[in-house]
C-alpha cells in the first residue's frame, strides 16, 4: 500500500458534547460520534476524548473498553470502582454481546459467515493490523448481509473476539473493505464515504448491580 498511515488531522466534532443514552449510578451508556477519540493521545492536541467530556459532567465515570476514533457507537463506562471490575470482567469473559453495521465495498457473495484469523500490529505502520499465524492473537467475526446496495454491501457484524481494527482487518479479508477507511480501503472505496462506515450498533451486558441482562442501541448514522 502506498500510503500505509495516512496524515492525521485531530478534529473531533463538538456537537453534542455528549450524547447519552442511560446513566445511572452504576454505568454510562454514551454514543460516541466518529472522529472523537475514546481516551486522550499522547498530545497535548488529543486530550479531548469521550472519557473527558463525560468526566466533565460524571467525574467518577471510567472507561471499560474503547471503539476506534472513527467508529462511532454504543460505549459503556463504569461510575465506580465495583462497577468497573464488573465490567471488565464480562469483556475479558465474553459476557458482553456487541453488534456493528458496517458499509463494505463490493458485493459480499454469501449470505452469512465466520472470519478466523489472528492479528498482530504491523509495527512499521501502526496503528495499522495485519494477520499473522506465527505471532497473531486469535480473532473471530460473525457477520451477515443484511441488504446489497449497487455497488456496496451493507453487513452485521458480532465479533467474539475484541482485537484492535478486527473488524476492518476481517473485512478486508474478504476482499470488502469498510467504506471510508482511511487505513484499509483504496480507491472508489475509501472515497464513497466521508467517514468511516462503522457503527457499533447495540452493546448487551449484565448490569454490575443485579446481573439483569439488558441492551442498548444506537440508530445508525450512515
Amino acid at each position: 500500500m502506498a500510503n500505509p498511515n495516512p496524515p492525521f488531522v485531530y478534529d473531533p466534532p463538538m456537537v453534542p458534547q455528549l450524547d447519552i443514552l442511560h446513566a445511572d449510578d452504576q454505568i454510562l451508556v454514551l454514543n460516541k460520534p466518529c472522529g472523537l477519540l475514546s481516551v486522550p493521545g499522547k498530545a497535548e492536541a488529543h486530550k479531548d476524548c469521550l472519557e473527558a467530556r463525560a468526566q466533565t459532567a460524571f467525574p467518577d465515570a471510567r472507561i471499560v473498553h474503547r471503539l476506534d476514533m472513527d467508529t462511532s457507537g454504543v460505549l459503556v463506562m463504569a461510575m465506580n470502582p465495583q462497577a468497573h471490575r464488573h465490567l471488565g470482567l464480562q469483556f475479558e469473559r465474553r459476557k458482553t454481546n456487541k453488534t456493528y453495521i458496517a458499509r463494505v465495498w463490493g458485493h459480499v457473495t454469501n449470505d452469512t459467515g465466520l472470519v478466523d484469523l489472528p492479528l498482530r500490529c504491523d509495527w512499521p505502520n501502526r496503528p495499522r493490523q495485519m494477520v499473522c499465524y506465527e505471532q497473531g492473537r486469535p480473532a473471530q467475526t460473525h457477520w451477515k448481509v443484511l441488504a446489497r446496495e449497487r455497488e456496496t454491501t451493507v453487513v452485521e457484524l458480532s465479533p467474539i473476539t475484541g482485537r484492535s481494527h478486527q473488524l476492518r482487518v476481517h473485512m478486508l479479508s474478504l476482499g470488502h473493505p469498510i467504506i471510508g477507511d482511511r487505513f484499509y480501503a483504496q480507491g472508489s472505496a475509501l472515497t464513497a464515504g466521508d467517514r468511516l462506515h462503522l457503527h457499533a450498533r447495540s452493546l448487551g451486558l449484565h448490569h454490575p448491580a443485579d446481573g439483569e441482562f439488558i441492551w442498548f442501541h444506537s440508530d445508525v448514522p450512515f
